[in-house]
């Protein structure tokens, strides 16, 4: 038989190793928060059954060597019982905790809510033993001869400590417990407010913690005769009376501050502008209902954050602020607005000669000149129409001065680019009334403008290719421009562009080496002008005699 057959015998295990290695990681963290559950647990009630011993003692003092040695030697073996008994159960009721903690698993529904009733576990815990263990004491103390005073008055001192001790265990349990309550928060956050609310939880922590005790002072002052250090044994309960008192009360209001002061922190970087804060569930009831609609409101602002800025590359910063602010309708309206069309030179050319993902990569680097100057003079760029774009200025937002700011990118653009030394444009400025606002169907809107100065300028834009400078801007635009831009501009021809009857009297951009003068040069470059305009004359329209 093969090594890979089956047959019959003993099921051999495999000889890869067991992968341990996220058992270990999580281990130190598990032992921690035992070891921290464990020694507080049983200290707390330690302690708590050494002062009533000593109580007891102090006031029974005339009771004889052999009934204090009876009950000294029951409450000894009921706790050593107690210890051992309360560990079992702990673990027992908290296996499924601490099953998940150790595989460093996402805990379900259920035993995450079975992590978060730890402390309130440990806490019934804690009095079942306490009463089991006043009964045993209480029937030691009878059988040994204690009167029946005497035996009630333990046993109530007993039921007090473990009502004190309770609330005691509770506090600080969940206070060693907040890191797998956190854990537990996350994969289970709460929903909705629980019946016993903060100021429920505080009144019974202040009964348990504070009210018990003074109870049982008052029952020592209030002893029959015959007890001994009455005095002595007020003054020792008051004391711990005190203490515990300022302890629970410190340890829940920590409870209270220390989220809600972390909320405060989390508001206030908020205010500032970070979206990349959350803050941790650290609790079941109302404060880690107000924390998860905190965590429920920071993602929410991101994702409206998302939204506005895919919003803003479609439509542009100036379209996506008006929207935001004045609502999405942006109806139609009149507007006086300066367009500017921006147009590549051979483009079908370009598209034969060149590399799919080169000349992708080229339009964006042109684009993102165009982008770059129209919105840093205040513009929008309106729409891209393969590898032309259409620019406004003066819609949606209004602008100071249209006209200067859309010369004023007209040039830049067109000497960056330029630079860039990949490709040449044509540009045309046109200013005039137009039409904008939302344009198609209810679940496809598109912000543009629609008039004779948008159509004016995607006709000179056609024209100024052919020019020196490859700007050409209407008369109606330069003259509206401050004296400053003006200087940038000189007359150029006047056109009858196709579509419009009016004639055009435009300018053209000075380029550094432009000489305005009348000479051979200027008047060469002037009919070099005209006669590709004529050659153009089907396509794009005619000169007009001056």
């Amino acid at each position: 038989m093969s090594e890979g057959d089956s047959g019959p015998g003993p099921r051999r295990l495999s000889a890869e190793p067991l992968d341990v290695s996220h058992l270990a990681a999580n281990v130190p963290f598990v032992v921690r928060t035992i070891v921290g559950t464990a020694v507080l647990g049983i200290g707390v009630n330690v302690i708590g059954v050494a002062i009533v011993g000593l109580v007891v003692g102090a006031m029974n003092a005339t009771a004889s060597d052999h009934q204090l040695r009876v009950v000294l030697t029951a409450t000894v073996l009921m706790v050593l019982f107690s210890v051992a008994a309360g560990v079992t159960v702990a673990v027992v009721v908290q296996r499924r905790t601490l099953r998940w903690l150790l595989r460093g698993e996402r805990p379900s529904v259920e035993d995450a809510v079975r992590a978060l009733r730890m402390p309130r576990d440990m806490a019934f815990v804690s009095v079942a033993l306490w009463l089991f263990g006043g009964l045993v004491i209480a029937i030691a103390a009878t059988s040994v001869g204690e009167d029946r005073e005497t035996v009630s008055g333990i046993s109530g001192g007993i039921v007090l400590a473990a009502l004190c001790c309770a609330g005691i265990t509770y506090l600080l349990i969940g206070r060693v417990n907040s890191p797998v309550a956190r854990l537990a928060l996350a994969a289970a956050p709460p929903t909705t407010a629980p019946v016993f609310g903060v100021r429920w939880r505080l009144l019974l922590i202040w009964v348990l913690t504070t009210g018990t005790p003074i109870i049982g002072l008052v029952l020592v002052l209030t002893a029959p005769r015959g007890k001994t250090h009455l005095l002595a044994v007020g003054v020792v309960v008051a004391v711990v009376t005190l203490v515990l008192g300022g302890g629970s009360t410190a340890l829940a209001a920590r409870s209270i501050g220390a989220p809600l002061r972390g909320m405060v922190d989390a508001l206030h970087r908020v205010g500032q502008g970070d979206l990349d804060v959350a803050v941790d569930i650290e609790d079941a009831g109302e404060i880690g209902l107000l924390q998860s609609g905190f965590n429920d409101m920071v993602e929410g602002l991101r994702e409206r954050e998302r939204i506005q800025d895919l919003f803003g590359r479609h439509v542009g910063p100036a379209v996506a602020a008006e929207a935001i602010s004045g609502g999405v309708t942006l109806r139609g309206e009149q507007r006086d607005v300066v367009a500017l069309f921006v147009d590549i030179t051979g483009s079908t050319r370009l598209t034969r000669e060149t590399d799919p993902v080169e000349f992708v990569d080229m339009l964006n680097r042109f684009f993102g000149v165009v982008v770059d100057e129209v919105e840093a003079n205040g513009g929008l760029l309106n729409k891209f129409e393969g590898d032309a774009a259409l620019c406004v200025f003066g819609a949606p937002a209004e602008l100071e001065d249209c006209p200067t700011a859309a010369l004023r990118a007209a040039r830049a653009i067109r000497d960056r680019v330029a630079e860039m030394g990949e490709l040449e444009v044509g540009i045309g400025v046109a200013a005039g009334p137009a039409i904008a606002g939302q344009i198609g169907a209810a679940s496809r809107l598109e912000y543009t403008v629609i008039g004779d100065a948008v159509n004016e300028a995607a006709r000179l834009t056609d024209l100024a290719k052919r020019v020196e400078g490859n700007i050409l801007a209407s008369e109606a635009t330069v003259l509206g421009a401050t004296e400053e831009e003006r200087q940038h501009w000189v007359t150029g021809r006047v056109m009858r562009l196709r579509g419009r009857e009016t004639p055009t009297h435009t300018y053209r951009s000075v380029v550094p080496d432009d000489d305005d003068a009348v000479g051979p040069a200027s008047l060469a470059r002037r009919i070099s002008d005209v006669a590709k305009a004529v050659a153009d004359f089907p396509q794009h329209g005619t000169y007009h005699r001056e």
